[in-house]
């Protein structure tokens, strides 16, 4: 791969293709039970582009992801990219009515999904849901959805054949429509300016965004990362159990393909599975990031046996980690460098991470320096001055991996993204004396569970829906697993009445589980300023009751 300067490969398909003919026999994807070499995937990947043409994905189309981790939505995601389309990957959790916004919004032309059944996720069921009229469709090549229009065709991998939907035994006989020499004329017209991938990330209004990624800022921002931050090289095996759908599970995949390394993943997060493939993959870098996966890896029985000496660096984030973790980790692996990682889906990823020569103690406590090709700026919220040594305000970035906008939301990007180009990110940091940064919280009205961007107005709007709500609050209530929950506090129409359990039950298939409220609780009167209910009070309730219940029962 040393023939070509990497800095001239700025797409996902001219990425894949570089890396297959430099190492077509090394491995490229690896799950616990299977693997598959550059040349393979490559080609897999050629037979997905084929088929996506042949059933009328044109340049610049959307086509769908929804699925668990799994080789199919690899194979699927860079068929896209080599048909010319975009990938538009699809949070595996997400529930009926938020399928049917996002494949919408979005303009999805062609969907793939899977008919396998993973952690108790039907996602043909979802999709009937969201889609009533899918099943009625005579020719599944050319659907017609009522609710998206855009949306012709759905192929589903796995064992079965469904009303309406086109079953991956077929997509052979698709795909040999379309001749090699059509498809390498597609890829040729590819630009790196394209959209490579459009991330749905949540905000404060209660639909999730669609983050608009050209091909050059996903690709340069993992070259960033991996060649030029973590010094990953051709021998690299970097393992990481974050969902493919997740900027998070793409950035480090592209960032070792970028030099011919190999991505290890799994389908599902499960600790044992994790620690067995960490050994006997050789795993030498790694992603584990949230504290519920770091947790989950330290307290399981096989943990102090399991060899892990070949990791040279975990993407740990101990600076945000609670200390017992960050304690076992650096015992346990003394000979890894931990480093912090500050990022987000609008910058393709990561934006800050610790260099591999700063020393233990700052990679342990702080979330390091900015990339390549990165500004970073912290402003006063009230004046927009920026902010001093250690003075906490709105983390603002500039660089080459930021996203070119929210699809079909003008106002949302002109909100996001100053004239200079600055994205306000919302997020509260602070930059120490030697350009440091630490997070310290969001600005916006957000939640984050379990590593999940969860829009407090998302929920509130479904709550708010039920007959007897007058009107709904959300706020995080802190979490020992989850960082924090969704707590509902609830007032009530007069004379209405509902059950704690009633509101609940209203949520189930309309939010994905994780955003679902683990507490309700009903008020009478809001605690006001002027003019706004003063949701930092409602926190504080929340935050005072589990305290005093925790400290009751212990």
């Amino acid at each position: 791969m040393a023939d070509r300067n990497p800095d001239d490969i700025l797409t996902l398909s001219d990425l894949l293709l570089t890396a297959a003919a430099a190492r077509p026999e090394e491995d490229a994807l690896v799950f616990p039970d299977s693997r598959q070499s550059y040349a393979e995937l490559l080609a897999n990947a050629r037979r997905w582009a084929k088929a996506f043409i042949a059933l009328g994905v044109q340049r610049r189309d959307h086509v769908g992801l929804l699925m668990t981790t799994q080789p199919e939505f690899v194979e699927a995601l860079f068929g896209a990219a080599l048909a010319g389309a975009a990938g538009v990957p699809i949070n595996a959790r997400y529930a009926p009515a938020e399928l049917a916004y996002l494949i919408e919004n979005a303009d999805i032309v062609s969907l793939v999904t899977t008919d396998k059944v993973a952690d108790a996720v039907d996602f043909i069921a979802r999709l009937n849901e969201a889609f009533p009229d899918i099943a009625a469709n005579k020719d599944p090549s050319s659907l017609s959805v009522s609710s998206a229009p855009k949306l012709k065709n759905i192929v589903v991998t796995g064992d079965g054949s469904h009303d309406g939907y086109i079953a991956d035994s077929g997509l052979d006989a698709i795909a040999s429509r379309v001749s090699d020499a059509d498809l390498d004329a597609r890829i040729a017209e590819i630009d790196p300016a394209d959209l490579g991938l459009i991330l749905y990330t949540s905000g404060t209004t209660s639909n999730p965004k669609g983050c608009m990624i050209p091909h050059s800022a996903i690709v340069s921002n993992s070259r960033a990362l991996g060649r030029y931050r973590y010094e990953m090289t051709e021998q690299d095996r970097f393992w990481s159990p974050l969902p493919i759908f997740h900027i998070a599970g793409i950035l480090p995949m592209v960032a070792v393909f970028d030099v011919g390394g190999a991505y290890l993943t799994i389908p599902h997060f499960e600790a044992g599975m994790a620690l067995k493939m960490l050994e006997s993959e050789r795993a030498t870098m790694t992603y584990p990031s949230f504290v519920t996966i770091m947790q989950d890896l330290i307290n399981h029985p096989n943990f102090p046996d399991t060899d892990l000496s070949r990791i040279r660096l975990m993407n740990s984030n101990l600076g945000v980690q609670p200390a017992e973790i960050k304690e076992a980790i650096v015992k346990a692996m003394p000979q890894t460098i931990q480093v912090g990682t500050y990022g987000l889906t609008e910058a393709s990823g990561t934006v800050c991470t610790s260099r591999l020569s700063d020393d233990e103690g700052t990679r342990t406590s702080r979330l390091g320096v900015p990339l390549r090709g990165w500004d970073l700026k912290i402003l006063d919220m009230e004046t927009g001055a920026e902010c001093g040594v250690d003075e906490r305000g709105d983390i603002c970035i500039r660089g080459p991996g930021m996203l070119t906008g929210y699809y079909k939301d003008p106002e949302k990007t002109a909100e996001s993204i100053d004239k200079d180009g600055w994205l306000h990110t919302g997020d509260l940091g602070s930059l120490d004396a030697n350009g440091q940064i630490m997070f310290h919280g969001r600005t916006k009205d957000m939640l984050k569970v379990g590593g999940e961007n969860v829009a407090a107005a998302e929920i509130e709007a479904v709550l708010n829906s039920h007959p007897a709500v007058e009107l709904a609050q959300i706020v995080g209530a802190p979490d020992p697993r989850y960082e924090e929950v969704a707590a509902a506090f609830i007032k009530l129409k007069s004379g209405a009445n509902a059950s704690e359990d009633e509101l609940i039950a209203h949520c189930d298939g309309k939010l994905a589980r994780f955003k679902i409220p683990r507490y309700v609780r009903f008020v009478d009167d809001w605690p006001m300023s002027t003019s706004k209910i003063q949701k930092f009070k409602l926190k504080d309730q929340i935050t005072d009751e589990l305290k005093q219940s925790a400290t009751h029962v212990a």
